[in-house]
């Protein structure tokens, strides 16, 4: 047993003093073969402990059904970080923000649309509290009271950016401890009045979370909390980016003055990010504050090791400024992984999404278009289907509301692409409104709508995706719907054929693109999208994550254990064609 506590304004661990130096580290973006490989360069570089978010859609996927294994077994990332010797902060779900998908929200919650999330709306705290009686189970055992690592647990997060439900912290507050976690228990939050009013509880450690200007942000704190530790909680030493934008960079020796500073005072701090990892699967996230901008597939943060794990000119550049405060540990910094390039890699098999529908869902008839959530689907695509009697004069098709992106056909043929940041549903006529003519036999119209991303912070946080308020042709609604569920799990049932050796404009629609990729040996190495236009990346049945052609990111991490000497298969799920069906993966990323 141990203890980790507060006296005055120090932490006490075993009745010493120590200070927190730690980094955030999301287990469910770095592949479980690495976690021990990027917690011993953490502690390279003189950091004391370790921090990671807990998504609740990662551990309970489908209500009542929960997973705490491969990336998601995030009680052998603790026991990890205990063997190296490191201290644990876990920021638990409900809400996590991270630039994760729905701030990891589970998608079934939207399934009751009167649902207020973050908040004291029973129906809400009913499903926390059946989640946190599995979670928090999970932590007891490695808590420090218990001899294990975890020395602080997080009520909720950055709450007082959202709102100001005391009740609701409290209610996760008593909740927590009723589990049996009796360590330090903290709030963390923007340095502003609003934020530390909404955000806090009283005899609840408040920190705070910031980029610069750390004297102002501790300053702020000190007016709230005057004698408590001062800390950090997020200490943003780079950013995320979105499509169509630029990648960030923060200069290191930016990151390190800023570091100095906030060490110089006796604070305690922990990086947001110390490694960010990868986006897999369909999980990115996505914000809006004028519009909706969803996050690329990678994320590296331009954080201290990058998306690969390589240490970098800023993580050099921390370790001295720590090193300066604290003892280094004598532990040798290793190399960067060994990274492989190969190609051209051309894709020889294809199946379309239409001819292949029977194989991926079964269809649902709905008298008018519903949600993904209402139909139990949480991420990926989703198509529907209506016939429309002719013959009709051209007439704009309006969606009421898309959430987020659809490809219009009529007849198989393409029509062009609806997108919620575009779309006017009005009457009013654009020219960038796509128009449909209905011959005298009618036509069948299909919109295939990608979910890019749940909104993971701030006021428009509930997200459903689809098409939530129903479709116009002109004036009238369209009726007598089928619909498909294409989440796109698992691709094992497509039939594929020999793909033609040069373009076929006959071939229309979304297709699956497959090769194999036969290896003589492994290593880490990206996947060049280069004249491909938008979709998703599968190796060996693991989804890599999205791309497109917007940019900023133009390759997708291939960690080294998901290959295998031998035979690979790559599948594409290409949304709009390619003229040159062809890949490379690379030794080195481009994130823009």
């Amino acid at each position: 047993m141990s203890t980790f506590t507060i006296e005055g304004k120090q932490f006490l661990y075993n009745g010493s003093p120590v200070r927190i130096i730690g980094g955030a580290m999301h287990y469910y973006r770095i592949v479980p073969q690495y976690w021990k490989d990027r917690l011993l360069k953490l502690k390279a570089c003189g950091f004391n402990t370790v921090e990671t978010c807990v998504p609740w859609n990662l551990h309970e996927p489908e209500e009542g059904r929960f997973n705490f294994e491969g990336i998601a077994d995030i009680t052998r990332f603790i026991e990890l970080a205990h063997e190296l010797g490191l201290f644990v902060i876990i920021r638990p779900s409900p809400y996590t923000c991270a630039e994760w998908e729905f701030g990891g929200f589970p998608a079934w919650l939207l399934q009751h649309s009167d649902i207020q999330l973050r908040s004291s709306d029973p129906y809400y705290l009913e499903k926390v509290d059946h989640y946190y009686d599995v979670l928090m189970e999970k932590f007891r055992p490695y808590l420090c009271t218990q001899g294990g690592p975890i020395i602080a647990m997080q009520i909720e997060n950055e709450y007082g950016s959202y709102g100001n439900d005391k009740a609701y912290l409290e209610h996760l507050r008593i909740g927590m401890i009723k589990r049996g976690i009796d360590v330090l228990l903290f709030t963390s939050d923007g340095p502003t009045d609003y934020m530390l009013q909404g955000g806090t509880l009283p005899n609840v450690l408040a920190t705070v979370n910031f980029g610069s200007r750390p004297e102002q942000a501790f300053d702020k704190l000190l007016e709230y909390q005057p004698d408590k530790p001062v800390v950090c909680m997020e200490y943003w030493n780079g950013w995320f980016d979105h499509w169509g934008e630029e990648h960030h960079v923060r200069d290191h020796a930016e990151v390190a003055e800023v570091l100095d500073r906030i060490l110089a005072s006796g604070a305690s701090v922990n990086f947001y990010m110390f490694h960010g990892g990868t986006n897999f699967g369909f999980y990115n996230g996505a914000n809006y504050s004028d519009k909706y901008e969803p996050t690329v597939t990678s994320y590296d943060y331009h954080a201290l090791l990058n998306e690969a794990g390589d240490i970098t000119e800023k993580y050099l550049a921390i370790r001295e400024v720590i090193g300066k405060y604290v003892e280094l540990p004598d532990i040798p910094l290793p190399a960067p992984a060994p990274k492989m390039s190969l190609g051209p890699i051309q894709m020889t098999e294809q199946a379309g999404l239409f001819e292949s529908l029977d194989r991926l869902s079964q269809p649902i008839n709905s008298p008018y278009p519903v949600t993904m959530e209402k139909l139990g689907q949480d991420y990926g695509f989703i198509l529907y289907e209506t016939n429309i009697p002719g013959p009709l004069g051209k007439s704009k098709l309006a969606v009421q509301e898309i959430r987020d992106r659809a490809i219009v056909y009529l007849n198989g043929e393409y029509q062009g692409v609806i997108d919620r940041n575009t779309h006017d549903p009005s009457l009013q006529v654009s020219e960038t409104d796509i128009l449909l003519e209905i011959p005298k036999g009618g036509a069948k119209l299909s919109l295939l709508v990608e979910n890019m991303g749940r909104i993971n912070y701030g006021w428009k946080l509930k997200d459903p995706k689809g098409i939530t308020e129903g479709v116009r042709l002109g004036q009238q609604f369209l009726y007598d719907w089928t619909i498909y569920s294409l989440p796109l799990k698992d691709l094992s049932a497509l039939r594929f054929e020999p793909a033609p050796m040069e373009p076929d404009n006959t071939l229309t629609g979304p297709r699956f693109h497959k090769a194999t990729i036969t290896l003589d040996h492994i290593a880490d190495t990206f996947l060049q999208l280069e004249g491909w236009t938008k979709g998703a990346a599968y190796i060996n049945g693991f989804n890599l994550g999205r791309y497109w052609e917007v940019g900023p990111q133009k390759t997708l991490y291939v960690p080294a254990p998901l290959l295998r000497e031998g035979d690979n298969e790559l599948i594409l799920f290409e949304l709009h064609g390619t003229d040159a069906p062809v890949v490379c993966l690379q030794d080195v990323p481009d994130l823009g």
